[in-house]
């Protein structure tokens, strides 16, 4: 019974981060279920066992990303203390996209680019995780506010969500043109007008 309990728990993790490879690959729409299940090398029992619906798989996907984002045990770190971390951050979503050869948006915004009117869960799914991002981010501006190092009118929370904001639309931008030079510097753009923020030293 115990061992069984494992190799279904194996199962299900095996799934969503299959779902998850093919969700960023191809998007959601393109993705049926039978593809994930041949490719998981499950059977559609298992599938529909483990998940209602493939709404109810994005889902479990979305939770395994916010997870993993707020453990910073995936490809980006999240715990921001400094300026070099937040280009670290911009760095990271770039190294991913060239890994992939340009050909790959960022995972949540891909998801996110599909949604409509009937996904109401997954919209909440995906402003999580972009709500995560933010705080994370103006949790830096914040502090460094409080420690005078950033001008009076920086509204922090208005700069967290400008760099969420700044990377998506340059993500995107790389994948039509394949190429990851207008990311970078739209992403070093982005990264000027933060500091333009920052108190001049006297």
């Amino acid at each position: 019974m115990r061992e069984r309990s494992v190799n279904g728990v194996a199962t299900r993790l095996r799934i969503i981060r299959v779902a998850s490879e093919l969700f960023h690959q191809k998007g959601i729409r393109a993705t049926s279920p039978d593809r994930i299940i041949e490719a998981s090398s499950t059977g559609k029992g298992q599938f529909y066992h483990y998940f209602k619906s493939k709404a109810g798989l994005v889902h479990e996907v979305l939770k395994s990303h916010l997870e993993v984002l707020r453990d910073s045990s995936d490809f980006v770190n999240l715990e921001i203390s400094n300026w070099q971390d937040v280009e670290q951050f911009y760095r990271a979503f770039i190294d991913l996209q060239k890994k992939f050869k340009m050909r790959r948006g960022c995972p949540i915004g891909t998801i996110a680019s599909e949604v409509t009117e009937e996904d109401e869960l997954i919209r909440q799914d995906v402003l999580l995780i972009f709500e995560l991002l933010k705080n994370r981010l103006a949790a830096f501006f914040i502090k460094e506010k409080a420690r005078g190092k950033l001008l009076p009118q920086a509204d922090e929370e208005g700069m967290a969500e400008f760099c969420i904001a700044a990377l998506q639309g340059a993500l995107l931008l790389g994948k039509i043109q394949r190429d990851s030079r207008p990311v970078e510097a739209i992403l070093n753009e982005a990264l000027i007008h933060l500091k333009h923020y920052i108190v001049p030293a006297s």
